[in-house]
């Protein structure tokens, strides 16, 4: 009996190893689809007008957290969004790159409106209260903490932007320095279907 039930397994080893092979993805960032089932926030833009994931279906969403005091991060990846706009073309249409502080503290809306079209016009800056923003960083897995300086203080923050498909379902997680040519790329196969 043991040596039926051997035989049985070895086949269904040997029939699992005949399945289609899986081919690397077609994305430059990392697949992240199956870490999120439902990822949304309800924050303020810029304008004054509440936000959620859901007012932006249609088109691929880019969010990224981050904060206007940053020296480095947060200016080098919306410059490579806006890049990639400029890339895009006549597709950057169908495109919109959310900007989320994580330092509500300092983060105005009469600082996001400036500070965020200032890489590209559609550019939107996201804000809301302490706890808004911290549920809005869980739902994508970001960590952030303020860190005090000489002059004030810091925020380090998880880096990567997110690429939303336009059904609404988290796709993929850029990692920083992605370029804009890579940013583009993936978003045109996440409009075209992929």
């Amino acid at each position: 009996m043991w040596l039926r039930s051997l035989f049985i397994l070895f086949l269904l080893v040997l029939l699992a190893g005949c399945e289609k092979p899986k081919l690397p993805s077609p994305f430059h960032a990392s697949d992240i689809s199956v870490m999120f089932t439902e990822a949304d926030f309800r924050l303020t833009d810029h304008n004054g007008k509440t936000r959620t994931l859901a007012d932006f279906r249609g088109k691929v969403v880019a969010v990224f957290f981050g904060y206007t005091h940053c020296p480095d991060v947060c200016p080098t990846t919306l410059g490579d969004l806006a890049r990639a706009m400029h890339l895009l073309g006549k597709d950057a249409d169908r495109v919109q790159v959310l900007f989320i502080t994580v330092d509500p503290e300092r983060d105005t809306p009469e600082m996001l409106v400036q500070y965020a079209p200032a890489f590209y016009p559609s550019f939107l800056g996201l804000y809301g209260d302490a706890q808004a923003t911290a549920q809005a960083a869980k739902a994508f897995y970001v960590a952030y903490d303020k860190r005090p300086t000489a002059s004030g203080y810091n925020v380090d923050h998880s880096v990567g932007t997110f690429l939303v498909d336009p059904a609404g379902k988290v796709r993929l997680r850029a990692p920083h320095a992605q370029s804009a040519d890579r940013f583009a790329d993936d978003i045109r196969k996440l409009l075209g279907g992929a």
